[in-house]
Order: C-alpha cells, then sequence, then structure tokens
C-alpha cells in the first residue's frame, strides 16, 4: 500500500528505485517550496523595515530642518528689536498717541518730573535677591501723565521715600505682556502688582496707557537702578528643538540599521 512519501512511483511498480533521482522526492520538494516561502517573507520584511525606517528618519529630518529655518525667523524678529531698541531715540513731545502697534521699543527722549506716585512691581535681580521694580507717575514737560518704569529697588528700600524730582530721561516704549491667569491681582492698599499691565496701572494712577522704561537718567536716581529693556525675555528654544529632531532622527537610523541586521541574519 502507497502512505505518502513512503515509497516514489517507481517502487510501487516493483522496480529498483536509483538513488541518482533521490532529489525528485516529493517531501525533498516540500522542503523546497517552504524555504522558497520563507525567503519571500524575510525579504519582505526587509523591505517593510526598509520603508518605515526610511520613512521615519525623512519624517524626522524635516521636522529638524523647519526649525532651523523657524530659528532663523526668530533670530531675525529679535535683531529687529535690538535694533529699534538702539536706535536714535526721538523726542517725546513729537508723538501725539504712541501705539503699541507701531511704537512698540520705539527709543525716545523725554523730560518731566516724577510726582511721588508710584506702583511696586514684585520682582528679583540676580545676585540681589527679591526687591521691586518702579513704576512711577511721570508728568512731561508738555503735561502727559504717563508711566514711568525707573527700574529695580531691593526689597530693603521699598519704603524709603522718593519725593518727585525732575528727570530728563532717555528710554524705550514698552507694553509688555506679563499676566495670565495665575497672575495673582495686585494689592491697591500696598501699590503692589505682581506682573506689569500697563493698561490696569494706567487706570488705577490716572495716566495715559503708556510705559516708558528708562534707559539713561539726568536727575536724581533715588536709588533705583534702571533695568532697559532687552530681548533676554523673549523665547527662543528652536535650536533645542532642532538638536531634539536630528538627535531623533539618528536613533531612528541606528535602529532601522539594527533591525535589518537582524533580518539580514535570520537562516532561511
Amino acid at each position: 500500500m502507497w502512505s505518502g512519501c513512503s515509497f516514489s512511483p517507481r517502487s510501487i511498480s516493483g522496480a529498483v528505485p536509483d538513488p541518482a533521482r533521490a532529489i525528485e522526492h516529493p517531501c525533498q520538494e516540500n522542503e523546497g517550496a517552504r524555504n522558497e516561502s520563507r525567503a519571500f517573507f524575510l525579504v519582505r520584511q526587509y523591505l517593510s523595515a526598509l520603508i518605515i525606517g526610511v520613512g521615519g528618519i525623512a519624517i524626522l529630518l524635516s521636522l529638524g530642518l523647519w526649525q532651523v529655518r523657524r530659528l532663523a525667523w526668530k533670530e531675525g524678529i529679535i535683531a529687529a528689536i535690538e535694533a529699534r531698541i538702539a536706535a536714535e531715540p526721538v523726542a517725546f513731545a513729537g508723538l501725539a498717541a504712541p501705539d503699541p502697534a507701531t511704537d512698540l521699543y520705539r527709543a525716545v527722549n523725554l523730560s518731566g518730573h516724577s510726582t511721588g506716585e508710584e506702583l511696586l512691581v514684585l520682582s528679583g535681580r540676580k545676585g540681589e535677591g527679591a526687591g521691586f521694580e518702579v513704576i512711577a507717575v511721570f508728568e512731561t514737560d508738555d503735561g502727559r501723565r504717563i508711566l514711568l518704569d525707573r527700574g529695580f529697588i531691593p526689597e530693603a528700600a521699598r519704603d524709603q521715600p522718593r519725593p518727585p524730582v525732575p528727570l530728563a530721561v532717555t528710554g524705550n516704549l514698552h507694553w509688555p505682556d506679563e499676566t495670565d491667569s495665575f497672575t495673582p491681582p495686585p494689592d491697591p492698599s500696598r501699590h503692589l502688582w505682581f506682573a506689569r499691565d500697563v493698561a490696569a496701572m494706567a487706570e488705577s494712577v490716572k495716566t495715559l496707557p503708556i510705559l516708558v522704561v528708562v534707559r539713561t537718567e539726568a536727575g536724581d536716581d533715588q536709588g533705583i537702578v534702571p533695568v532697559p529693556v532687552d530681548t533676554s525675555a523673549i523665547p527662543n528654544d528652536h535650536l533645542g528643538y532642532a538638536i531634539t529632531w536630528f538627535s531623533l532622527a539618528a536613533v531612528w537610523a541606528g535602529m532601522t540599521a539594527f533591525l535589518l541586521w537582524r533580518i539580514r541574519q535570520r537562516k532561511i
């Protein structure tokens, strides 16, 4: 009786099997088919890993390049702001109604006197500890009442008298955006604020909603250290983001290479 792969067709008829034709045995043919199927599976695995690897690298590199472009864009903005801050100052008296849309960071000269009214913004300086920024009410020679950010005082100087004094100021127009939902409300009884809010401050002391941040002032500084406008508070993290994306691309490339090597090492 024939039992599958036990005998060749020639053995059934009684003929003597030819050893030279043993390779044609059906079991060996099945083994060859299995090998071909496994080879096809490994090739498919290899190609899939290669496509996913190259695709992932391309995406990560494109994100890194996008951050490089964003870095150049942000550096251009910062350079423009720095140039505006350092520009030749214009006479404040010649600006009828300064506006944040057109006059932000504009350098100005103005003269007049402080009125003795002031608001204190909780602040701090490296090496000096906690203190306050003094936002003084300033009356210009043409009679306008504005806010003047005169600079920093240490906490110990909070209660020292700062009576009205004449001042000639060079500074920059500024409308800082420092408040958010986590900013505590001001304490009017102590004239204490936790962030500069030009509109709200102006309303509280009845001035125009205009703030000039002192760069230099001629007159009695009353122990106040100017803190001029600069660009240090403008976030520019694009270089770090670019390095992160490029690093991830390198890691992805290494993982892809390792996976492809592992697939190639598998035996058929």
